[in-house]
């Protein structure tokens, strides 16, 4: 049996050229990513939290919603690998459109990395000092992703990892912005609760995407699926949707 190659290699072998997007996810066998109540800690287990650190120390910046920041209060820094040689942590990135970051978050603990807000024009908050701010135009669904891809890379951001939430995640893939998906499943069925995934409906399954993967089993059990998504689109002849 062959084994797969690291799940990293593709995105620090990506060209500079052009930006380079890798989504993650972690969710249990039925899809689930939280309770009815909201709760979602310990669903996947050490070494999925270790994956998602090595993923964070391959790119540029992490990027998260608003609504990740004040339910979860995530550091979004690398502490359970070793940063590589001459590497900061990632730049942290807010989709924050009306300015409600709070000012006491975690995520803007002083460790050296740039912390951005991305605010609509027409948010009159200003961001907490220790935050540069970005402005987009907000469209009918907040803000367009590949305008935020864009807009990260002309800023020096090639690499991106969109971690969160759900809804952020499925929003860049609908748009057609997410390069790598890496979805990491543990052996575990909720039954109820958050799904993970929700993209736009579709009528039949030949609109799906099938994006070629690789399969990887974790040591304590989890399984990441490392999924090529622009392959998956290149192959269907399915183009970048509009959003």
């Amino acid at each position: 049996m062959t084994t797969p190659p690291d799940p990293l290699t593709p995105i620090l072998k990506a060209s500079s050229d052009t930006p380079f997007v890798v989504a993650q996810l972690g969710q249990s066998l039925d899809g689930r990513i939280a309770t009815p109540t909201g709760e979602s800690r310990w669903i996947n287990r050490d070494a999925a939290l270790d994956h998602l650190h090595r993923l964070r120390a391959a790119v540029d910046a992490v990027v998260v919603g608003i609504g990740t920041v004040i339910a979860d209060d995530p550091r979004l820094n690398v502490r359970r690998i070793p940063l590589p040689a001459n590497k900061d942590h990632p730049a942290r990135i807010v989709i924050d459109p009306s300015g409600r970051l709070p000012h006491q978050a975690k995520l803007l603990t002083d460790d050296g990395a740039t912390c951005i807000t991305i605010n609509a024009f027409d948010c009159t908050k200003a961001a907490p000092a220790a935050c540069q701010q970005l402005h987009l135009a907000r469209q009918k669904n907040g803000f367009c992703p590949r305008d935020i891809v864009t807009t990260l890379f002309k800023q020096g951001y090639k690499k991106l990892l969109i971690e969160g939430g759900a809804k952020t995640v499925s929003q860049f893939i609908d748009a057609g912005a997410v390069d790598r998906l890496h979805v990491l499943v543990a052996p575990m069925i909720i039954g109820s609760g958050q799904m993970g995934l929700e993209l736009a409906p579709i009528d039949k399954i030949d609109q799906s995407l099938r994006p070629p993967s690789n399969v990887h089993v974790l040591a304590d059990g989890d399984v990441l699926f490392d999924c090529d998504l622009a392959a998956a689109r290149a192959n269907f002849g399915m183009g970048l949707q509009t959003q």
